[in-house]
């Protein structure tokens, strides 16, 4: 009798669980919705973009705003969005390539690769440039993308060799591009055709990105179609400014690629199941200092990897690419949960601030 009513129990229960499952995934969906929409008002956040992927499978796609302020035209799903510096965590997966392949290792001084350097940088491993900490002087002027000798990439480079270290190796974290300019030219060494090309049929193509893969490494110099235009917003006027600049090719292993949410989800499900490095470890382990510390942009993001910010803490760790203060992608690996959000407001729209907000309301302990 007892296994009847076990039966019986089972068989009323297992449709109201399915029915409970249907009506709190719409539930949870509103409150997702709900949050983005208060932080883009707060932020003054004109369009986004949203992915969320649990267990390896997307489970949330959404947009939000205008894409392009003066004519309105909204996000959607095709508006492919400029990823800035998120660019450097696919030159770290084709460089993991390339080490995975036997041409180099992450240990390796530059000065194996590229004997021709000044004589202070013979030394410098490869992991200390992909993770900021290798001392070099700034091939930048000090703002967002003018190069120390603007607009000629050739005699920037010249002239930054000139210039004395910053700081002795591996003692401190100060975030430079000069060392992903020498990344590049350590890539070109060892790929036919350039990295772009590398990283276009290494990377984008095997995962059908392709939105992405016909952005290409170039956005700011010529139309890309659907592309959302970036800004600044200046709180005490409460007007937009348009935001413009250019990458020259030494530079587009830092900043230059777009893409869409979905496309980056796919992008962190690939990475994770395998499909593009053999080894994780290797692309998201932070680099330690002198100290035995690691270090990076602030308290929360308190490491940084090959091309990749690590948060460190106790509970529900994550490792993230961001760009512009405008985009991030993050995966939480202990909780089978990665959020993409990309926004077109370049320096306040800050989403490593409030991408955690969203990964609370998947995660039931997650407090924020």
């Amino acid at each position: 009798m007892s296994n009847k009513l076990d039966v019986l129990r089972k068989s009323l229960l297992l449709p109201l669980f399915a029915l409970l499952s249907i009506v709190s995934a719409p539930a949870l969906a509103d409150e997702v919705d709900a949050l983005i929409n208060t932080i883009m008002a707060e932020r003054h956040i004109p369009g986004l973009q949203l992915a969320v992927v649990r267990d390896g499978k997307i489970i949330k796609q959404a947009s939000y705003g205008v894409s392009n302020i003066q004519d309105q035209v909204p996000v959607s799903d095709k508006t492919v969005f400029p990823i800035n510096s998120m660019t450097k965590a696919f030159t770290g997966v084709a460089l993991v390539q390339l080490a995975e392949q036997g041409h180099l290792s992450l240990d390796d001084p530059i000065g194996k690769h590229l004997p021709d350097l000044p004589k202070d940088w013979q030394a410098m491993k490869i992991k200390h440039l992909m993770a900021h900490t290798a001392g070099l002087p700034s091939i930048l002027s000090g703002h967002w993308v003018d190069l120390i000798v603007r607009g000629n990439p050739d005699a920037a480079w010249e002239k930054v060799q000139t210039l004395p270290l910053q700081f002795e190796e591996n003692t401190q974290f100060r975030y430079n591009q000069t060392g992903y300019v020498i990344i590049g030219k350590i890539l070109d060494k060892y790929v036919p055709n350039g990295f772009p090309t590398f990283i276009t049929n290494k990377q984008l193509k095997p995962l059908n990105m392709s939105l992405t893969a016909d952005a290409g490494f170039d956005y700011l110099e010529r139309p890309i179609p659907n592309q959302a235009r970036q800004y600044f917003y200046n709180g005490q006027t409460g007007q937009y400014r348009n935001f413009y600049g250019e990458f020259s090719y030494m530079m587009r292993t830092a900043a230059g690629m777009s893409s869409t949410a979905t496309e980056l989800a796919h992008y962190l499900i690939a990475l994770q199941s395998g499909k593009l490095v053999n080894d994780l470890d290797l692309l998201w382990t932070p680099v330690t200092l002198k100290d035995g510390k690691t270090r990076g942009f602030n308290d929360r993001e308190n490491g940084y990897a090959m091309g990749w910010q690590v948060v460190g803490r106790d509970q529900h760790r994550a490792i993230s690419a961001s760009g512009g203060d405008a985009t991030t992608m993050i995966t939480y690996p202990d909780d089978n949960l990665s959020i993409v959000v990309l926004t077109n407001l370049i320096g306040t729209g800050l989403p490593t601030t409030f991408v955690d907000r969203i990964a609370a309301l998947y995660i039931d302990d997650f407090e924020v």
